[in-house]
């Protein structure tokens, strides 16, 4: 009788101990900044230079001075970039739905062609699309306008693409069955199409809303008021000049990070679920 080796369970522990160490290796290295940003955010004027990481002792004021800082609107920035991701996020989320609703459910001559040259657009670096649409915004009278930033980001080709993807996954049955019962194509569209891809939906809101709330060279290029700045460019504005004020400067990107962190990990399951099930054609 062959007894039962030994050996492979002891090597499938030891591979499997040594890559949770690696990858808790690798988390804690890539937490070591946002670890030092909060700890500095905290420190006095005095502290910044020390090379102590904790603080003596917590100095949350710098939160509130951030708002009452000579020359910074923080409170502004902070609204800016909420109101313009939140406008792009909308517009970007309902333009690719409808683009790939008709990618994806209703057959017109050269459809393909149409979609295989719209993926074409995704090969073209944001930066050479730059000169291009600026001077369109030139041309329209909308630069330094909430306009200006949120138009030229309300049509995305990944995010049609990625729609696209949930909608082909979706039985064709359901279309013939509510063309039975009278529905034309809008309500298709709205009631049976939009509702199953939800997951899709939400991942993409989070892609885009994170994705414009992040964004600097085209607020930095399209905005020339300080009122109207958004959270990347006014903290290069807070940044500029103000040497001794970096305490403070981790206390505001401290406060523009904690919201993104907090929807991501609201929405963890729904992203990762959205991403598997956009992999998947059916």
């Amino acid at each position: 009788m062959i007894k039962p080796s030994r050996t492979k369970p002891i090597r499938e522990a030891s591979r499997t101990l040594v890559m949770h160490l690696v990858l808790t290796a690798i988390a804690f290295t890539l937490t070591l900044p946002f670890v030092w940003m909060v700890l500095t955010s905290l420190k006095e004027t005095k502290e910044v230079g020390l090379p102590n990481w904790i603080p003596s002792a917590p100095h949350w004021a710098n939160y509130t001075d951030v708002f009452t800082i000579e020359g910074v609107q923080f409170g502004r920035w902070y609204w800016n970039s909420f109101f313009v991701a939140a406008c792009v996020t909308f517009l970007q989320v309902f333009t690719s739905a409808l683009a790939a609703f008709s990618f994806s459910r209703l057959k017109w001559k050269g459809r393909d062609k149409v979609f295989l040259l719209y993926l074409g657009t995704m090969m073209l670096p944001g930066l050479v699309m730059m000169i291009p649409n600026y001077q369109v915004m030139i041309t329209l009278g909308l630069v330094d306008t909430y306009s200006g930033l949120i138009l030229p980001a309300a049509f995305s080709a990944f995010g049609t693409f990625l729609l696209r993807q949930f909608m082909m996954s979706i039985p064709s049955s359901l279309d013939e069955a509510a063309q039975i019962d009278g529905a034309n194509k809008w309500q298709l569209f709205w009631d049976v199409i939009l509702p199953l891809s939800r997951p899709g939906l939400i991942t993409l809101t989070i892609f885009t809303f994170i994705g414009s709330y992040h964004s600097f060279f085209w607020p930095l290029v399209m905005l020339k008021s300080v009122d109207k700045y958004t959270l990347p460019v006014g903290l290069l504005q807070l940044e500029y000049g103000r040497k001794d004020h970096t305490n403070m400067l981790m206390a505001a990107i401290t406060m523009s990070v904690v919201p993104l962190i907090i929807i991501f990990t609201l929405m963890q399951k729904q992203l990762v679920k959205g991403i598997q099930l956009g992999a998947v054609k059916g």
